[in-house]
């Protein structure tokens, strides 16, 4: 199960179960539900303790994305083990690990396993650029035979300790160039002269914000996912708002080094 808008996080869960099936020398069913667009997310979902679930989510502001939280506690574990994936833009994840761990316990599920790998930001073309990469599909690899080697060979599969704080941190917010933090909320996508009106960006809006009929216009939120933008495949999208602009710049300097995934088991 995943939301990705921009595939980041559909790439590290895709993996993790290919190389688990493949460890698997008998017939399972694997079921993929990919509930970034609104109409999956309208669907009840429960799983049984014979279930294994592995389940990623992107971090946005170093949290759970608030959007998902009425979707992620409808869905019913019922003793179904879980593995918990979150990945975030080369910034940090904060409490988002921990926040979506919480969130599946408290619906019936056993989270034996969790992790937080990188992705391209979501703002940025040039940040954590084209990651996951192939160093992190390895680690993906060995992740999901560490999985398979705690569900077969121990007795007794204890739940996971992952990182976070307790209470959350709240949700990060960057600041403006007074040193003051702003909000980028009500910041919306800008449509240019480029546009041919192919209604790409409207068919991959996960909040189905973007009028089908108009597509430089929103008719809900927008919550800075990147997809309208990196997927225009005449680069119409943009975003024009100085706090934000500041702010992706600020990520794009002060968060360039390289950072590794972390494996919780």
């Amino acid at each position: 199960m995943y939301f990705s808008p921009t595939g980041t996080t559909k790439k590290i869960v895709s993996g993790i179960i290919k190389k688990f099936s493949e460890n698997i020398d008998k017939d399972i069913t694997i079921n993929n539900i990919d509930f970034t667009l609104p109409a999956v997310r309208k669907e009840t979902i429960s799983f049984t303790e014979e279930d294994i679930v592995i389940i990623g989510v992107p971090v946005y502001a170093g949290r759970v994305p608030n959007v998902l939280l009425k979707y992620l506690n409808s869905i019913a574990g019922n003793g179904a083990i879980a593995i918990a994936v979150v990945v975030y833009g080369n910034r940090n994840y904060d409490d988002a690990l921990i926040e979506l761990k919480d969130i599946l316990e408290l619906n019936g599920f056993k989270v034996i396993a969790g992790c937080a790998f990188i992705g391209e930001h979501s703002f940025s073309k040039t940040l954590a650029k084209n990651r996951p990469d192939e160093k992190d599909m390895a680690i993906v690899s060995d992740f999901a035979n560490r999985i398979y080697n705690k569900i077969t060979q121990e007795d007794n599969v204890q739940t996971v300790f992952v990182k976070g704080n307790k209470p959350y941190r709240k949700y990060y917010m960057p600041i403006n160039k007074d040193g003051i933090p702003v909000d980028i909320r009500k910041v919306t996508p800008k449509t240019n002269s480029n546009c041919i009106d192919c209604k790409l960006c409207a068919d991959v809006c996960p909040m189905g914000s973007i009028d089908y009929e108009d597509v430089s216009k929103l008719n809900g939120i927008c919550i800075k996912c990147g997809a309208c933008i990196k997927k225009c495949p005449t680069q119409a999208k943009y975003f024009d708002d100085e706090d934000y602009l500041r702010h992706k710049h600020e990520l794009e300097v002060d968060f360039a080094n390289r950072r590794e995934p972390e494996l919780f088991l």
